[in-house]
């Protein structure tokens, strides 16, 4: 049963390696101590297979108490790992000097604690085999002279049964033992090797070593620690193994030779640098992530201080990337990443850092630029690359708002010029996108305040501070309110009533959109029921869903359950989608609009015409109505491409047995050409503004439409296909 022997002043380390070390065997014992006196008085009386020590302590550092444990001569050979949160040169050569086998960094990784741990113990129980060992046959052969070469080769057997590289040599630096393990490696037989040099068997550069060690042993009369070294096999394979070295003395104590045993840790090695990969690489792209990039801003920054290097920090976020993902899934939005990452790789230098720090954010560090103009070429080149001209499959047309610092102008370390190109970045955005920035101190403020509306936003659901406002929808023929369409406030206790632009792209960034869209719905379909029970009718209800809670699984029991609870008709709710949403034809998007068709909802394409517009994804929808966007309403008198456009609009619902719908009318002429041109619904100013339940209400009462349920049903069918 192995003993692991802690040593540290700090409780909380003490429990952690303590649980760290009852992983590495079921039956280890752990001993701890908080006083390295009261250990090595343990110690005096007891022994260890491992030993943990703490560096700073209050009464002697973990290089004091791993001499004064080396000074036991049963205590030489025991493993000792140093923790040190100081990652400084000479404490390691303090503690080497001292006798230490190994080093942890504090605070410990533990799969690093467990690697290193778990070897040492290895190391010490071969070498405690190899000692019992010796010592019995030892015994043996002062019992019985006569069995010396019995025994002599018996010793050599047992050793050739060890996993370990292990030989002897003399004074002189010959060998005097070499195991089967050790002479195969290098294509000989042992017996060929006794009484050659140490560099027939390692090679002159590490013959030349291993004889300066042996006489370090030699001097001092004390083992060496391990160490780790690289060596190269005949095959040209590198390896690396841990090395250990200890004197062997004859019956009167005089050392005659140095066993040095080598242990192959390559595997453990090539683990912990598999490790250290996934630690800083991005997994889905293999580029660098912001934990290696605030490495190399770090390294940059030092080269400045150390010269005159500049360096600029370009923040990259692509902008459409949102509207891929939504339309055709994360397999799709991870192609494009990857993509994005290979082009920005290939279009700058080896000696620039491209990363990505996570969902559609990159970014580039450019080193040794003479003058900001460095720095606005590459970001033009950037923009050119992700806003592609030419047309086919490979072509990147996502766009990019992009933010540039300058170091060390606009900051003197790596999280500070971070946070300041994110900053100039989201002016880019705010822009329109499609651009680039240099950060400027003016940005901060705004950065803060989106911050603390970010905060604000996240506690707003629990305030009660959303708001539902309707506008009416009116069928051209009757003249009758057929539906209201809900739009969503936000009554902020500062800035009053805030419109959904102010605050929704900042919900789908963080997330918040899924409640808050739950929200909207509920309400929606609360007020619809409340009227129907009034005595409005079957007044249809128009709700916005966004693409981000449309592709969540179980959409229609959502809908299902909210018209339950509510006690709305199903018929009178309609659901609006975007383009997005349909963009590529989607198994699960179709299924899930079957599904809420058989329901009875409605379901409508809002802002048709703007987007992605496709005659081959619109036959395959089970949709109800399209809705012609406020943009080519407004230009109905003054350009005739618009008037053009909503005609073939309005021809293309129509040929597809759809009703079409034009929203933002403002004027009589808008009117009279949307009547002439056979569209069967409109909303707008020209009607009414978004207003509350109430003022909707009483609006609703002065025009004298107490059950508009039968123009609705009129206008439902009048362009409505079978089924």
């Amino acid at each position: 049963m192995p003993t692991i022997l802690i040593i540290d002043d700090s409780s909380t380390n003490r429990r952690i390696y303590s649980k760290l070390s009852r992983q590495l065997d079921a039956e280890v014992h752990v001993r701890t101590f908080e006083n390295p006196r009261k250990a090595l008085d343990w110690l005096a009386d007891h022994s260890a297979d491992l030993i943990i020590t703490d560096y700073k302590m209050p009464l002697m550092s973990g290089a004091e108490l791993t001499s004064a444990i080396r000074s036991e001569c049963r205590h030489r050979e025991v493993p000792i790992i140093v923790v040190t949160a100081y990652d400084d040169q000479q404490y390691r050569l303090t503690s080497l000097q001292a006798g230490a086998t190994d080093f942890l960094l504090s605070p410990v990784d533990h799969v690093e604690f467990l690697a290193r741990a778990r070897n040492l113990l290895k190391l010490r129980n071969q070498q405690l085999l190899i000692a019992r060992r010796a010592d019995l046959l030892e015994m043996s052969l002062n019992a019985k002279e006569q069995l010396l070469r019995e025994s002599h080769e018996a010793l050599a057997q047992v050793i050739d049964t060890v996993p370990a590289m292990i030989n002897a040599t003399d004074r002189e630096g010959r060998c005097v033992f070499v195991n089967a393990h050790q002479a195969a490696f290098i294509g000989r037989e042992p017996a060929e090797l006794i009484g050659e040099p140490i560099e027939t068997i390692l090679g002159e550069e590490r013959g030349h070593i291993s004889r300066r060690l042996d006489q370090l042993v030699l001097k001092t009369g004390r083992p060496i620690p391990s160490r780790e070294e690289e060596v190269v096999a005949p095959s040209g394979e590198h390896r690396i193994y841990l090395t250990s070295k200890a004197p062997l003395t004859n019956g009167s104590g005089e050392i005659v030779s140095i066993l040095t045993t080598s242990i192959d840790i390559t595997e453990r090695r090539n683990a912990e640098r598999r490790l250290q990969h996934i630690a800083n690489h991005d997994s889905l792209t293999g580029l660098p992530n912001r934990v290696m990039l605030r490495d190399h801003l770090r390294r940059e920054l030092a080269r400045g201080r150390r010269g005159d290097q500049h360096f600029a920090l370009h923040f990259i976020d692509l902008d459409r990337f949102k509207a891929i993902n939504d339309a055709h899934g994360h397999y799709r939005g991870d192609e494009v990443l990857q993509r994005v990452g290979e082009a920005l790789s290939k279009l700058v230098d080896s000696n620039h850092t491209v990363a990505r720090l996570g969902g559609d954010e990159f970014a580039i560090l450019q080193p040794d630029i003479d003058r900001p103009d460095d720095a606005a070429k590459l970001a033009e080149a950037i923009l050119t690359l992700l806003n592609g001209d030419e047309d086919g499959p490979e072509a990147l047309k996502i766009g990019a708002s992009i933010g540039v610092t300058l170091a060390p102008l606009d900051g003197t370390d790596p999280d500070e010029l971070l946070k300041n190109s994110d900053q100039a970045m989201y002016m880019a955005k705010s822009l329109g996108g499609g651009t680039w920035r240099f950060f400027a101190a003016d940005m901060r403020p705004r950065a803060s305040e989106s911050a603390q509306l970010e905060t604000e936003l996240r506690g707003a659901l629990t305030r009660r501070e959303f708001v539902l406002y309707y506008q009416p929808q009116v069928d051209l023929r009757s003249g009758k309110v057929v539906g209201a369409e809900a739009l969503l406030r936000w009554r902020h206790p500062q800035h009053g009533l805030l419109a959904p632009d102010a605050f929704l792209p900042l919900a789908e960034e963080t997330g918040l959109i899924v409640p808050i869209n739950e929200w909207v719905l509920s309400e929606a379909c609360r007020q619809g029921a409340a009227w129907e029970a009034a005595g409005l009718g079957e007044l249809r209800i128009a709700v916005n869903l966004s693409p981000i809670q449309f592709r969540r699984q179980g959409v229609e029991r959502l809908i299902e359950t909210t018209l339950r609870k509510s006690g709305m008709r199903p018929t009178s709710l309609e659901l609006e989608l975007t383009e997005g949403i349909l963009l590529g034809y989607d198994e699960h998007i179709v299924t899930q609009m079957q599904a809420l068709r058989a329901l009875g909802v409605k379901l409508s394409l809002d802002d048709f015409g703007t987007g992605y517009s496709s005659l081959s994804y619109i036959r395959s929808f089970p949709l109800h109505r399209l809705k012609i966007d406020r943009s080519f309403v407004q230009d109905l008198g003054s350009d005739p491409s618009a008037l053009a456009i909503v005609r073939t609009i309005i021809d293309l619902g129509h040929i597809l047995h759809l009703q079409v719908l034009a929203e933002g009318v403002e004027e009589e002429g808008q009117l009279a050409l949307l009547r002439s041109e056979g569209c069967d619904e409109v909303q707008g100013y020209y009607f009414s503004r978004p207003v509350p339940a109430e003022a909707f209400l009483a609006w609703l009462q002065e025009r004298g439409e107490a059950g508009p349920a039968s123009a609705a049903d009129a206008t439902e069918n009048r362009h409505a296909g079978p089924g």
